[in-house]
């Protein structure tokens, strides 16, 4: 049969297939390019998944735990908030801060260039102000402890400062009998923020020798916590020594009764408390990693619960820390909700490490930590579990309910 006789045979919509077959072939192929092309600049896991999120670099996965915390992240504006990291450190501490400082600048800081405040109860030498502001991409600043701050108030009973100490010397409680660190402790809990070069700062950024941050922080963390309503920030939670802080709690309460206006009716007490607020179960904020609202600590409810506890004599009779102090108020005085958990940054500080448990996170934020060494979410300690529980939030995956 020849080809016209063929093609008279024919249905008429197969001979305009064959007519356009070409253009018909051409079409598809670019419709499949197209498709190729969307799903590789998306990515399978961004189709409607609420675990992605924009921030100034394009868009990012979001931990779990931000997405249970109903957090967002900021947009680069190219505008810095009033914030500055902060440090208590001796001259002799220069080269255990030195690598911290590169971590944070790494990681963080030299993208956003935020100011950097130092305190020192002595004057700091040329030597660590000259290596310390080659390494800062921000201003950095040096400060002065006032003396009164740094020094046993006249309230305290010398004799009775004496054996204290010394029984806790012979019960091996840790830093039991050194005079500086109780000096820090106080100083950390009711006076740092008070400092004159940190009046013109809304937010600050707690920054110690020897810390290591592990993952790329691709947003900016200062504008994260005022756009989220939040106040206060941690990595690590765990449980404080109790024979450094026996009568803490106590005094703590009478303050509750004395003041009940600051006691926030949506508080975090089921965090630090497991009998609703009978005792104080030692969950604390590890404060050597904190970000947080400078007003909240010129707060009149923590400038009142601070001279309560100061005038206790707790801090020299005792052995009080700045973590359980800070902690406690943020539980009582703050609305649970201005209150926010980091994850996705990993974090050391000796001797204890978070690394984030999701794989996507670690990879994405190019994390450079043995998820194998994170502590966050052990059961025994480690206090990240109750936060979450106290607000009633999901376990990340893969991380075990608690048995």
């Amino acid at each position: 049969m020849s080809y016209n006789q063929k093609k008279k045979l024919m249905p008429k919509s197969a001979l305009l297939v064959k007519k356009y077959q070409r253009p018909i072939r051409a079409a598809f192929l670019s419709l499949v390019a197209a498709l190729c092309l969307l799903f590789i600049l998306r990515g399978p896991a961004n189709s409607g998944d609420s675990n992605i999120a924009a921030t100034g670099t394009g868009k990012r996965i979001m931990p779990h735990a931000d997405i249970v915390q109903k957090v967002h992240y900021p947009k680069d504006d190219g505008k810095k908030e009033n914030a500055a990291f902060v440090t208590l450190a001796r001259n002799k501490d220069l080269w255990d801060l030195v690598p911290s400082i590169r971590h944070i600048e790494d990681r963080f800081n030299r993208k956003y260039h935020y100011d950097w405040v130092f305190l020192n109860d002595e004057p700091f030498d040329e030597e660590f102000k000259r290596v310390t502001s080659a390494l800062v991409s921000g201003t950095t600043k040096y400060g002065l402890i006032p003396e009164e701050h740094w020094s046993i108030p006249e309230w305290i009973n010398k004799e009775k400062f004496d054996q204290a100490r010394e029984k806790m010397r012979s019960e091996n409680v840790i830093y039991g009998d050194a005079i500086s660190y109780r000096h820090m402790c106080r100083y950390e809990s009711g006076f740092f923020w008070r400092h004159k070069l940190l009046d013109d700062y809304e937010w600050y950024w707690r920054v110690e020798p020897e810390i290591q941050i592990f993952c790329d922080i691709d947003y900016d963390v200062f504008k994260f916590m005022r756009e989220n309503g939040k106040k206060y920030g941690f990595i690590l939670s765990l449980s404080e020594y109790q024979n450094t802080i026996p009568t803490l709690w106590d005094k703590t309460k009478t303050f509750m009764e004395k003041y009940p206006k600051h006691i926030h009716k949506n508080n975090l007490m089921d965090f630090i408390s497991d009998d609703g607020g009978r005792n104080y179960n030692m969950c604390h904020f590890w404060s050597n990693f904190e970000v947080g609202s400078l007003d909240f600590w010129r707060s009149e409810a923590y400038r009142d619960y601070f001279e309560y506890l100061d005038k206790s004599g707790g801090f020299f009779y005792e052995r009080w820390g700045d973590a359980p102090v800070h902690s406690i108020a943020a539980a009582l005085f703050l609305d649970k909700d201005e209150l926010h958990f980091f994850d996705g940054i990993g974090y050391y500080h000796p001797a204890f490490t978070s690394c984030p448990v999701e794989e996507s996170i670690r990879v994405q934020n190019k994390c450079a930590c043995d998820v194998e060494k994170d502590q966050t979410w052990y059961t025994y300690y480690f206090c990240t579990r109750k936060y979450f529980k106290a607000k009633n939030l999901s376990l990340p995956p893969g991380v075990e309910p608690s048995p």
